[in-house]
C-alpha cells in the first residue's frame, strides 16, 4: 500500500505508514502480471499472495526503503499492486495507519 516514489509534492514520500501497517493482499497472478520479483511476493492461500512483509505481527513491506514518518520509497512503484494503487493520502485506511505511527492525519 502503499507511500511510494511518488511525486515530490505527495504527503507519501515523507510517510510509509501505510505500508508498515497493512497486510497487501492480492489475487497471486497480479505479481506476476505485474512483474514484481519473486522475493517480494509470499503466497497466503492458493488465491492469494501478500507482499514480504506485511503478514507478519509488525507489518513493513519488503518493497519500503527509508524511515516511516521521514523519508520512504517504494522500490517498486511502476510494479505495485492494486491495493497500493486504491490506496489514496487522506483516505480512512492512510489516516489510520498514520494514526499508528502517532501522524496526524491528512486531508483528504
Amino acid at each position: 500500500m502503499p507511500s511510494r516514489a511518488t511525486p515530490d509534492d505527495s504527503p507519501c514520500t515523507a510517510c510509509g505508514a501505510c505500508c508498515a501497517h497493512f497486510r497487501v493482499s492480492f489475487y497471486w497472478a497480479e505479481a506476476e502480471h505485474n512483474g514484481l520479483p519473486a522475493e517480494l511476493v509470499e503466497p497466503l492461500t492458493p488465491t492469494y499472495s501478500c507482499m514480504a512483509g506485511t503478514n507478519a505481527a509488525a507489518p513493513r513491506c519488503a518493497a519500503l526503503s527509508g524511515t516511516v514518518g521521514k523519508a520512504v520509497a517504494c522500490t517498486v512503484y511502476p510494479q505495485r499492486t492494486s491495493p497500493c494503487r486504491e490506496l489514496q493520502p487522506g483516505d480512512d485506511k492512510c489516516n489510520r495507519a498514520r494514526a499508528k505511527h502517532g501522524l496526524p492525519p491528512i486531508a483528504a
